[in-house]
């Protein structure tokens, strides 16, 4: 827990969160209508976005896509926000239609391999996906 003017605040995702941006390029996008926008961080349990993302602001849950930049694999589900702290706004999964849950998955095994300083094999990269958050 991280106390700040003494009110607590709590990590929501029991995941590990995982960088959206490479050598400073965004390579995660949520998608909008014909819009996309650039994702901060993706997990198991969800995304977040810089604030200025235009999604709805309600405790509503909204339609959202997901894609990589080289891929024309797409993840479709709803998410609500949960907060928008120090310019980010943090979105949580309710649902992911089809195999969206195993692509997201399988994105951020791949992603954990490409980031990694020291080589890891396919099962250590899943394993720190599955794995709790380490923030």
């Amino acid at each position: 827990m991280i106390r700040m003017n003494s009110s607590p605040l709590f990590e929501r995702r029991t995941r590990q969160r995982f960088p959206a941006v490479r050598d400073g390029k965004p390579y995660v996008w949520l998608l909008l209508g014909n819009e996309r926008w650039p994702l901060n961080d993706l997990s198991l349990d969800g995304f977040s976005v810089p604030a200025d993302t235009p999604i709805p602001t309600t405790d509503e849950p909204f339609d959202f896509a997901l894609r990589l930049s080289d891929s024309p694999d797409k993840v479709r589900g709803q998410a609500q926000v949960m907060n928008t702290v120090g310019g980010v706004t943090g979105c949580r999964f309710v649902s992911v239609e089809d195999d969206g849950e195993a692509r997201v998955f399988e994105w951020l095994t791949v992603i954990v391999i490409c980031a990694a300083k020291l080589r890891i094999t396919a099962k250590e990269a899943e394993a720190i996906v599955k794995g709790p958050s380490l923030i």
